[in-house]
């Protein structure tokens, strides 16, 4: 038992530091967004989002063209999201990237969290109505 414990737990401690897994991104998936969608938050998120989010997702967040060497980078004013569409998933694809392809990197070491939740309050305010 103990051996097995043992191994279990050098795994963990690789694929942590390898990067593979991430003990943030599961906590985040169901993270609460502390951030209040006040004015101040929406336009720093908007700041933040025009510097590292529209080269791929485009200006109005309608999402991108792509290229040879990358896909279309999917709208972010649509209801329907790939990789999960609630405040915690949303910053947990910012913060982590989308492995395995990493055709989004993650960006956690360039935006503090404080700005990825500006980020995702920024999302909701451009989100289409339906």
């Amino acid at each position: 038992m103990r051996t097995t414990l043992t191994h279990q737990s050098t795994l963990l401690a690789l694929l942590l530091c390898c990067g593979v897994l991430s003990l943030d991104a599961a906590q985040d998936k169901s993270a609460k967004n502390p951030v209040a969608p006040a004015p101040e938050s929406l336009a720093a998120g908007q700041r933040v989002y025009l510097r590292y989010c529209a080269s791929c997702h485009g200006a109005n967040g309608e999402g991108g063209s792509g290229n040879d060497l990358i896909p279309a980078a999917p709208d972010l004013t649509d209801k329907e999201w790939k990789h999960g569409s609630s405040d915690g998933e949303i910053f947990g694809v910012i913060k982590d990237g989308v492995p395995p392809d990493l055709n989004m990197v993650p960006f956690k070491d360039q935006i503090s969290d404080a700005d990825i939740w500006n980020v995702v309050n920024y999302l909701r305010s451009i989100a289409k109505k339906n």
